[in-house]
């Protein structure tokens, strides 16, 4: 089973290191909301989360997590559904509230005001910095089903960011352009395949020009064909040395864009290496169920 994993092959480190129509609303935010303010070396990590504990009610699903993405990583988090990698995810771009640890963007810790379940962000200001320095790309695609793809990847680069139109045009078809779908700048969302969709969010994402990027299982909805579409560019995007932490149930994509894999169970990290050493030896037992069941499915 291990070696058969191990085949998948590894990163090449040689090239880098829905359908409803409604109004929507964005705040908008002065350039010193945006601006970073923390004192960053080259060896600081983009994001770094240490202890980080989540619950919901009496239900504990992150139980003590410690992860970090350097600049130009790309970090894998496997596990079973309900281990809680998608919610480590949303943590760490604050749509979800912790109750305890630490969570650092670009060296600069997050400002929290109370405790427990109590405990919310306290500056807005740091807060709207690090979430517009971080993409998110959903498993549902979370197009806007009234506004033509290429609208759709511009819309909160102008809006939010407030840069300038015919600027982020240019950008929005760019990147349209490197993920493959260039010539569907004036299609709405429904006349797209699910890949086709997936593709112009990662489209939407970059043209954030963010520090990082997050993935939460983006091909999970996909059947294998687009799936492997999707596949392509997040290989293509490994390549290019973006920063990514990547959700995903796709244990040859994690084994071939991935610097480090980690394997949650329980909402703790049962085990964590790079990739040959994760997939081609794992030590604990749990891993090696988990590997052998994926294998067999």
């Amino acid at each position: 089973m291990s070696t058969t994993i191990a085949r998948f092959g590894q990163r090449d480190h040689t090239s880098c290191h829905k359908a409803h129509c409604k109004t929507v609303h964005f705040a908008t935010y002065s350039a010193e909301d945006i601006t970073t303010v923390a004192h960053v070396t080259d060896d600081t990590p983009v994001i770094e989360i240490r202890d980080l504990h989540k619950s919901y009610g009496a239900l504990e699903v992150l139980k003590g997590v410690d992860i970090k993405a350097n600049a130009g990583d790309v970090v894998s988090l496997i596990g079973s559904s309900g281990s809680g990698k998608s919610t480590l995810l949303r943590c760490a771009n604050l749509l979800e509230d912790s109750q305890q640890g630490e969570i650092l963007f670009s060296g600069e810790p997050v400002r929290w005001r109370g405790t427990g379940m109590a405990r919310h962000p306290a500056d807005r200001a740091q807060l709207i910095r690090i979430r517009t320095n971080l993409s998110m790309v959903f498993q549902q695609f979370n197009l806007w089903a009234h506004m033509t793809i290429l609208q759709n990847v511009m819309e909160a680069p102008v809006t939010v960011l407030k840069r300038d139109k015919a600027e982020v045009e240019a950008a929005a078809r760019k990147y349209l352009e490197k993920v493959g779908i260039g010539d569907k700048c004036d299609v709405y969302p429904a006349q797209l395949s699910g890949g086709q969709q997936q593709r112009a969010a990662i489209a939407r994402a970059l043209c954030m020009e963010p520090k990082a990027l997050l993935f939460d299982e983006p091909t999970s909805a996909l059947d294998p064909e687009l799936e492997q579409e999707v596949v392509r560019v997040i290989k293509d995007l490994a390549n290019e040395g973006r920063t990514m932490i990547i959700v995903t149930h796709d244990m040859r994509m994690a084994a071939d864009v991935s610097d480090h894999v980690v394997f949650l169970h329980q909402g703790r990290i049962e085990e964590e290496g790079d990739p040959q050493s994760l997939f081609g030896s794992p030590k604990t037992e749990r891993l090696k169920q988990f590997l052998s069941a994926t294998v067999s499915a």
